[in-house]
Order: structure tokens, then sequence, then C-alpha cells
């Protein structure tokens, strides 16, 4: 019931003072109650009257670029870190893909109690499913301080880390691009 009553207040605050119907990013790590959690989270967001951009699996920082390519109200990010496995949680985002503020979640905290769902008619919906990993990784190699030239010689090892953006196993992924 927490993640239904935490993602209600979020869908309040930041549907506040905007004209059109507010649309989140929302992406996961690979936990596996992350499908779950992704379910209740959305179909938060929807009966709430804001219509979701599904990011999948998707790195926060992955997820932080996704709000603010799409000109989205926000961003929610289900994961719990580093914490133990049975754990999960959101890290929710501003329109400019940045963690909100402490004055900004002690008013969702206000409005927990006092969230209301949309009426049928202004139900959300998921307008677009899409898998933001490799414009992420386009953007990190476009940084001017990214230098994968001078990476490549060095031999970096991964440790054997495989993953969206690990190497090894294929050399899939941010480690691929760069070419270790």
């Amino acid at each position: 019931m927490d993640i239904v009553k935490f993602t209600a207040a979020y869908a309040a605050y930041i549907s506040r003072g905007v004209q059109n119907r507010p649309r989140v990013v929302v992406g996961r790590d690979a936990r596996l109650s992350g499908a779950m959690v992704r379910d209740l989270v959305v179909g938060t967001l929807q009966g709430c009257g804001v219509d979701v951009i599904d990011a999948g699996l998707c790195s926060t920082p992955g997820v932080e670029l996704a709000v603010t390519h799409y000109g989205a109200a926000g961003g929610i990010v289900l994961t719990a870190s580093h914490n133990p496995r049975q754990w999960n949680a959101l890290k929710l985002l501003d329109a400019n893909g940045e963690f909100l503020s402490a004055e900004a979640g002690a008013e969702i905290l206000q409005m927990v109690e006092n969230s209301q769902f949309a009426s049928v008619d202004d139900l959300g919906h998921i307008v677009e499913t899409v898998d933001f990993t490799q414009s992420h990784i386009d953007k990190v190699l476009a940084l001017p301080l990214v230098e994968t030239e001078a990476v490549r010689p060095k031999g970096v090892s991964c440790g054997g880390r495989r993953g969206r953006f690990g190497g090894r196993g294929g050399h899939s992924g941010l480690v691929g691009a760069v070419g270790v």
C-alpha cells in the first residue's frame, strides 16, 4: 500500500500547475520484485491521470536523462540501490531529472493521505515504451571529458560483470562501446 500511496501523492505533486496531462518516465533495476512494483507504480500513475513513458530496465542516470529528453514532468526510478535484494523503493525525480528537494519530499509526505484518483475519462496511459539504454550510452560517449581512446589501450577489466552497462559476455553496453 505504501507504494500506491506515495506514487499517488507524487502524481498529485507533479500535476499541480500543469495545463496538460503530465508525463512521468518510469524505469527500474533488475530486482526480482521490479516488474511487480513497476505494475503498481504505472497503474497508480494512470489512475491519477498521469501518462507514463515506460523505460523498462534502466539505470538511475538513464531515467534522469530520459526525463529531460522527453520533457516529462518527472520520473520514478524503482530501485533500492545497494540495499538487500528483498527491498525496493521509489526514487522521485523532478522535471529537470534531478532528485526532489527536501522541501518537495516533505510536501509529498503531507499529501500522502489526501491523494485523489482521476475519473474514468481522465485516466492516464502508457504513451511510450522505450529502451533508453543506447541513448544514455550515446550521451555519455558524447561528453567532452570522455576520452574512449585513452581507455581502450589500458586493458581495463570489468571483473566479469555482465548486464546492460557491463562488458564481457558479448561486450555490450557502455563498456563495449568504449571498446574494453
